[in-house]
């Protein structure tokens, strides 16, 4: 029996032991962190990269929707002077001119807009992916338990994105 009261003690002990390091290891402080992607999007050396890669890429065809556009309101302009001492016929031709010439210029709008789009998301997806492997990097390396990216109100005191610019901009 009184090996039994001795074990009980003893079990009681570790017990509230373990109970004690429990409490003890949440009172640590818990890291946190926040990096304002925007401002990643804003101010990093890649992502400028990036948008001046994609402005070069589409520079040509932003040229040419715009001459387009141009000569759209050149015909059109000049439709309206003329419209009423022109016949019958050329004017319905011309009308029908105009709308194919409008249509075809809604068209290859819409496929620059997608195009584009498409290339920045593609662009910025990169730059997402590192910029996620120095947050990860800076956040093991600085022992971070958590590191967020969106958030509704963000204390200064937090906000590493200044470190993550710095490592990116390397």
């Amino acid at each position: 029996m009184n090996s039994q009261i001795k074990s009980s003690a003893l079990l009681k002990c570790l017990v509230l032991g373990a109970t004690v390091f429990g409490f003890a290891a949440q009172a640590q402080e818990t890291r946190i962190g926040f990096v304002s992607t925007e401002r990643i999007f804003r101010e990093a050396t890649p992502a400028k990269n990036a948008e001046a890669k994609i402005d070069q890429e589409f520079s040509k065809r932003s040229k040419e929707l715009q001459d387009l556009a141009a000569r759209f309101k050149t015909i059109s302009d000049k439709f309206d002077k003329e419209a009423s001492v022109i016949s019958e016929s050329e004017r319905q031709k011309r009308q029908r001119d105009l709308v194919e010439m409008d249509k075809e210029f809604q068209r290859k709008q819409r496929e620059f807009r997608e195009d584009l789009n498409q290339r920045k998301n593609e662009e910025l997806g990169m730059v997402l992916e590192r910029t996620n492997k120095v947050i990860k990097q800076i956040a093991e390396a600085e022992k971070y338990d958590i590191v967020f990216q969106e958030a509704v109100y963000i204390s200064p005191r937090i906000d590493i994105t200044e470190k993550v610019l710095k490592a990116l901009n390397k």
